[in-house]
């Protein structure tokens, strides 16, 4: 069978490419390209050119039918020997196809399927091409909802719901699971190599003239970003539109939250402000802070807030009230993170403190840190903070025990994402480091001849790649798995003299930047980059 396979496979090499990991391999993307035929017996082509047998050779095929088993093996013994190379190799092409046999035909299909399920992604393609067979049972459905199952679970409803959207490929797609695995490689294969100058694959957007963006956020298909010029703006990361602009805060900008129907801001002017976002009204105006709002979190319809003022305060933003106030830092409250369940927040006190935010009641504090706590994740199960000390610590929410000191970093922790007891931390020393939180372990160092070279600014990560940006005014994408630099996505003009890049948010097919300078050098703007065009 495995010659068979080859023919085929090679006779439709030309068909289309599909990139899958790094090397260019030639497959058939089977939802545009025709099946194959199924193979062609070889032993009709060996005997056409050949004249009738002789009434001689005849008698002597009669002949050898009448010997026995054992006389018949000693009969070829014999002639084997006698034949010339040209002969054998005629033999040879004689008796290869009576031992091909097609082993999936032979099967049950649950059994075939079975069998196929083991192959990865590029080999189903590769399979298809064998015969109509192949091809038929390559494009069960739930071969490819298996190749689908390690998919992050909001991003393939998302994918789901934009591939029924396209209703020119639902008609000519019969399988949507595949279709969406291709696709979902195709937008890795983007993110690597794709020219980011083509036309439609990034959108500059413009607004907040020369001021700092002190926040961004990026849900579903609308951006907000917050700025010191007192407004946040609305925008549709699909078209680069310029949605609506939020207006009312009379300081700084500094924290914000965004459902998708609720923008929440925090400011240097004291209060919270809780928007509709499709209209741009303010619907509430929270009072109860007595110094600049530093730092929310939400968790459904409630926000708890943390403010320089040292306090945490909990809110209900369906009525505008507060529900509690927490109280115990002695220090500015830099950081907080909620779950519905727990809050936990990190102050300049040094302390890290676990509250229950409905019954107002502080559960733990967490002691260790030896300066102020800039940066927090929080999954539940475990508190991660960064400090100013260098280190990272990670903690169990239920009993308050420190379960790891991770050190490395040479200076302030001032970002961090948590996903599945990967962690990635930045840091004010140009580094970026990648842990696993339940061993404790250092897996990668970003490092090397083209790390930042500056402090990093912000950071992201999907299921394959890690997103960092940098006072440099870079933007670097660096492979998760392996800790290797993969490119620049963005590297200003003006980086290393007042450019820069602060801060990053992503999903699986867009990345969005706030950029800007200090000095004047560079435009106040977003930059949105689309990796499924």
């Amino acid at each position: 069978m495995s010659g068979s396979f080859t023919k085929k496979r090679s006779s439709h090499s030309s068909d289309c490419e599909q990139d899958f990991d790094g090397e260019t391999k030639r497959v058939c993307l089977l939802s545009t390209c025709q099946p194959a035929s199924p193979p062609i017996s070889t032993e009709g082509q060996a005997t056409s050119h050949l004249s009738p047998a002789s009434p001689l050779i005849e008698r002597w095929w009669k002949t050898f039918t009448t010997f026995s088993a054992e006389h018949k093996m000693k009969a070829l013994q014999g002639l084997v020997p006698r034949c010339g190379a040209a002969h054998l190799k005629y033999l040879m092409e004689l008796i290869r196809p009576q031992f091909q046999r097609d082993f999936i035909l032979l099967l049950p299909k649950e059994l075939a399927l079975h069998v196929l399920s083991f192959l990865d992604a590029r080999d189903l393609l590769v399979a298809a091409q064998t015969c109509r067979t192949w091809y038929t049972l390559c494009e069960d459905s739930l071969l490819w909802k298996d190749k689908c199952k390690d998919f992050d679970q909001d991003e393939l409803n998302a994918s789901m719901k934009s591939l029924a959207k396209r209703k020119s490929l639902v008609s000519i797609v019969s399988n949507p699971w595949k279709q969406l695995y291709l696709r979902k490689h195709r937008i890795a294969y983007n993110w690597r190599h794709a020219d980011m100058s083509e036309p439609n694959r990034t959108r500059t957007l413009k607004g907040h003239e020369d001021h700092v963006v002190t926040c961004l956020q990026f849900f579903g298909n609308r951006i907000v970003s917050g700025s010191d010029d007192n407004t946040l703006r609305i925008w549709s990361a699909s078209t680069g539109k310029h949605l609506k602009t939020l207006m009312g805060h009379t300081g700084g900008v500094w924290c914000s939250q965004f459902d998708g129907v609720d923008v929440v801001s925090g400011s240097t002017d004291r209060t919270l402000r809780v928007w509709n976002a499709e209209t741009g009204v303010c619907r509430f105006i929270l009072h109860g802070h007595t110094s600049t709002v530093r730092c929310m979190s939400m968790s459904g319809k409630i926000v708890v807030s943390g403010s320089r003022d040292a306090s945490l305060r909990v809110w209900d933003i369906e009525t505008g009230k507060c529900k509690q106030v927490l109280q115990g830092h002695i220090a500015a409250v830099r950081c907080v993170q909620f779950d519905g369940h727990y809050a936990v927040s990190g102050a300049y006190d040094y302390l890290v403190k676990v509250w229950d935010p409905l019954q107002g009641t502080c559960v733990h504090t967490l002691q260790g840190h030896t300066n102020r706590v800039y940066s927090l994740r929080f999954d539940g199960v475990h508190i991660v903070s960064g400090s100013l000390d260098t280190s990272i610590r990670v903690w169990n929410v239920e009993t308050g025990q420190c379960i790891h000191t991770l050190t490395g970093h040479q200076s302030l922790t001032s970002g961090m994402e948590l996903k599945k007891h990967i962690l990635v931390s930045g840091n004010a020393d140009s580094t970026v480091k990648v842990w696993n939180i339940i061993s404790g372990h250092c897996l990668h160092t970003l490092q090397g001849s083209n790390k930042h070279q500056s402090a990093v600014t912000s950071l992201q990560f999907t299921d394959d790649f890690i997103i960092t940006s940098s006072d440099d005014g870079t933007v670097k994408l660096w492979d998760l798995n392996t800790g290797e630099f993969i490119r620049d996505l963005v590297a200003l003009d003006t980086g290393g003299s007042g450019g820069v890049v602060w801060r990053v948010r992503c999903s699986d097919r867009k990345l969005v930047c706030a950029i800007g300078s200090r000095n004047g050098v560079e435009d106040t703007r977003l930059l949105v980059l689309n990796f499924d065009v």
